[in-house]
């Protein structure tokens, strides 16, 4: 493969949300205007179409829309009733609002590491973190891809600890058939735009399929008002926007469709990078040691991986990304320090080498564009100029 054409410069974003937008800018228009002309801005009959087409495409009996996707754990947590000294299992290789909203109601987060292959939490290392004062799992579906839910649930259900499910980046995502959201007792959801449903600003929801939790929820996130003015709980202002639900809902009926273009990609990008070469992992047995020169995202078995995003790993992971930002080609890494490291959680007594398979993606994980409307021919040129890396810079 001769380099020049991968030296030559030229641009693939990491995502284009104008490109998105040009195909459904009409339908955007006419359901921002409802909006509009009925001004009816807060709640109301746009966010309760909205909850209930979300409900019913993740399987579940209640949706509830609240403000953003760090809220939507924040008020999970509330409804479960989190106190002070309360501890969470969760994963240290995440968002930081998965362990940031525990530490916000006075709970504490309690790490466990990773499954190697799909960077979701390792059933096996929760039973062992279990103590007199856990009172809740946070499974994270990372990169859109679910955790192992079954083991998760009956390790729960023996310790009779409640499970939220971190779906921020997994909406439609699937475990053996069930979707993200409806397996625990509450699923969290994200709309931020860089989503796979995304809005034009913060947004979030709730789904369960218990109806007291439900309804505690919808208590909370309007300042415990039942009815208003009268405050039966401490809640807070959680609410959704029906101009962001209206967004929502328009996007919503393109979800599928666009989920299956990220998967094409996916599914496109290994052909590339084996021919070229570069292809390190070709199975599921592909382990954490198995990374030269390039790792790609392994599918679960009974799983549906949306690809919020499509991660690769290396080794030489920065100079990968500043060589490809420097041709033009879109890279991000999630996340460069692992929450267990963060300054805030300092006090916490974690230490590095605690984690080892967290701490390694997060030193070795690249995401590259993956989003619908990539134009035919992009994903070649991101392969090329990653190979010249390797033909060039690193010979």
């Amino acid at each position: 493969m001769s380099s020049s054409a991968a030296l030559a410069q030229v641009t693939v974003p990491l995502l284009d949300l104008k490109a998105q937008y040009n195909t459904i800018r009409d339908e955007i228009r006419e359901a921002l205007d409802r909006v509009i002309e009925s001004q009816h801005f807060i709640l109301g009959p746009e966010v309760e179409a909205l909850e209930e087409e979300i409900a019913s495409y993740s399987q579940c009996e209640f949706g509830i829309g609240v403000s953003s996707g760090t809220d939507a754990l924040l008020v999970a947590l509330m409804a479960i009733g989190l106190e002070p000294g309360d501890e969470v299992i969760t994963t240290p290789y995440s968002f930081f609002a998965t362990a940031g909203a525990i530490a916000r109601l006075g709970g504490l987060p309690v790490f466990v590491d990773i499954d190697p292959t799909t960077y979701n939490i390792d059933p096996v290392a929760i039973e062992a973190a279990i103590t007199e004062q856990t009172r809740a799992i946070i499974a994270v579906h990372l990169f859109g891809q679910m955790a192992d839910m079954d083991p998760i649930m009956r390790i729960a259900r023996r310790n009779r600890l409640d499970v939220i499910e971190d779906a921020a980046q997994a909406i439609g995502a699937e475990y053996k058939g069930r979707r993200a959201g409806s397996i625990g007792h509450l699923g969290c959801f994200s709309f931020f735009p860089s989503k796979n449903l995304g809005g034009f600003g913060d947004g979030g929801m709730v789904t369960t399929n218990d109806p007291g939790l439900a309804d505690q929820i919808k208590l909370l996130r309007n300042h415990g008002y039942r009815p208003k003015y009268y405050n039966k709980v401490v809640g807070g202002n959680f609410r959704l926007d029906a101009l962001q639900a209206a967004v929502l809902r328009v996007k919503l009926k393109h979800l599928d469709d666009w989920t299956a273009a990220r998967r094409r990609n996916a599914a496109n990008y290994r052909p590339l990078l084996k021919l070229a070469g570069l292809l390190a992992n070709d199975s599921s047995t592909t382990t954490i040691s198995d990374l030269q020169p390039v790792a790609v995202p392994v599918e679960a078995l009974d799983s549906r991986h949306i690809y919020n995003q499509f991660v690769i790993r290396c080794s030489c992971r920065d100079l990968l990304m500043a060589h490809l930002k420097s041709r033009g080609i879109g890279a991000e890494v999630y996340y460069p320090v692992p929450l267990h490291l963060q300054e805030c959680f300092h006090d916490m007594g974690y230490r590095s080498g605690q984690f080892p398979v967290s701490e390694r993606a997060a030193s070795e994980v690249l995401a590259l564009p993956i989003y619908p409307e990539l134009p035919e021919g992009s994903l070649a040129t991101v392969v090329d100029v990653i190979a010249s890396f390797y033909s060039d810079v690193l010979r």
